[in-house]
């Protein structure tokens, strides 16, 4: 062997990721491309834009994310040609985004082929990116499915077309009664993704989504951003024969809860978040804090709901505000006063706040949240008990896994009809905060917070997963 070959032979070996577009996909993404670095294996992340101008999918600034992460490298597809679909009219942004995602195996597999085999170790794509199981396939690479929410919701979707196909219509006329699914708690058939309550017979996008999430499982195992306490009856589902009759379904590996570390909260300009200062100066597990994600805005009269029951309360508060259309000035959807009534004990952020470090911080009592899948895992990794006031996508699920399952939130009523009262807000704020019930929550959140810990340190139940995982992987590939 010369020189130049044995160098190459003495090189890491390379994990490739391909996740999701958006912003919930690719940043959790990013934290599993953490693990795989930290084992000693080189990672690039391979990026594909969505459709211009689809609202479904935020796209990541990709230079910031790498200045952010400059062990990863970054390769962004080129364009495909088609592949912008936004203008189709009739068609849904999200549908298109699956449907472009298709079209960018032939470059996937270019990109992949530049990578020697020897090197290659593995294929991760995001929940919404296997068509490139494929891609893998074809190339005689391992490919696994990162599936970035819960356990529970790959149960649900798994075991949904079974429920499907002894229907003649879909599942949007049975309103609010319940269904069961194995290793998940009853809950409202409304409370299912909007888009899989139509039939995926007459829903292209319902049959889409269905397509889609069914090659989760055709990978040769899937990672789940979660841990086997959180949601033991989930997971022991979706290991369980029954959870889809006639199909053994492949490895489920938990390797959660990944989440962002401590960065001090510093913005893009390298200060430290003006919110943090102001925690330092408040008691401890004193300070609701409320926050609804990168896409959640409210009315200019929801939020003047929020302020009149955060007004109430008499609570601390630090609420992340996303400005509503039109909107110049706090002034104009605020109760006239509120502000200077509250300045001793509250503060407003526009738009951004440092959502990890927010909730690990010692002040932080309490977190209304939409029930985004990693503000969930970000709060207990917190210890943080959650308010739970979900918008849209799996976000309803999740509050019934939160508040039934895992017994660390309470639920906002209102947010069915789209529209929480102030007497709501403050009920549910003092509840969490001043009563016994509140206090047994909390008790609950610590204990998941110190399980979650438990989990990720060497020997813990995530740690195991991912090592079980690296371990298969090498017995692919000696075949």
């Amino acid at each position: 062997m010369d020189t130049k070959a044995a160098a190459m032979a003495t090189k890491q070996q390379t994990v490739v990721l391909y996740p999701s577009p958006g912003v919930g996909h690719i940043i959790p993404m990013a934290h599993l491309a953490n693990v795989f670095l930290n084992h000693g294996f080189d990672v690039t992340m391979v990026i594909a834009e969505p459709p211009t101008g689809s609202p479904d999918f935020r796209i990541v600034d990709v230079d910031a994310l790498a200045a952010s992460n400059p062990a990863i490298t970054f390769h962004v597809l080129p364009p495909v040609p088609d592949a912008d679909l936004a203008a189709v009219p009739g068609k849904p942004p999200f549908l298109l985004t699956l449907q472009a995602l298709r079209r960018y195996n032939g470059e996937l597999e270019r990109f992949l082929r530049s990578v020697p085999r020897r090197r290659l170790h593995s294929l991760v794509v995001g929940m919404f990116s296997t068509c490139a199981v494929d891609v893998g396939a074809r190339l005689g690479v391992p490919v696994y499915a990162f599936f970035a929410s819960a356990a529970a919701t790959l149960a649900v979707v798994a075991q949904l077309p079974a429920l499907l196909a002894g229907r003649r219509a879909g599942l949007k006329e049975l309103g609010d009664e319940p269904l069961a699914f194995l290793g998940v708690p009853p809950f409202p058939a409304s409370h299912l993704v909007r888009e899989l309550l139509e039939h995926p017979e007459d829903d292209e996008l319902c049959k889409t989504m269905l397509d889609v999430w069914a090659r989760d499982t055709d990978a040769a195992g899937v990672l789940v951003n979660t841990f086997e306490s959180l949601e033991s009856a989930a997971v022991r589902a979706l290991r369980d024969p029954r959870c889809v009759p006639g199909r053994v379904l492949p490895p489920v590996y938990c390797v959660g809860p990944l989440v962002g570390g401590s960065g001090g909260g510093t913005s893009a300009t390298g200060k430290r978040h003006e919110c943090l200062a102001w925690l330092d100066a408040q008691p401890a597990s004193s300070v609701v804090f409320l926050c609804f994600g990168s896409r959640g805005t409210h009315t200019p009269e929801q939020l003047r709901e929020i302020a009149v029951g955060l007004d109430r309360s008499g609570q601390r508060f630090l609420w992340a505000v996303r400005m509503p259309a039109g909107a110049e000035s706090l002034d104009a959807f605020l109760p006239e006063g509120f502000l200077e009534r509250t300045k001793d004990r509250g503060l407003i952020v526009r738009s951004w706040a440092p959502q990890v470090e927010v909730l690990g911080h010692p002040s932080t009592g309490a977190f209304v949240t939409h029930c985004g899948w990693n503000s969930t895992l970000e709060a207990i990794k917190g210890g943080v008990p959650m308010l739970c006031w979900p918008l849209y996508a799996e976000q309803l699920m999740n509050k019934v896994f939160i508040t039934e399952d895992m017994g660390v939130g309470v639920e906002m009523e209102g947010y069915r009809v789209g529209f929480v009262k102030a007497e709501e807000v403050e009920k549910k704020v003092r509840l969490v905060m001043e009563s016994e019930e509140g206090r047994m929550i909390r008790a609950r959140a610590v204990a998941r917070k110190e399980e979650a810990i438990a989990a990720l340190e060497d020997g813990g139940s995530s740690q195991t997963s991912f090592a079980r995982f690296l371990f298969d992987v090498e017995n692919f590939n000696k075949q």
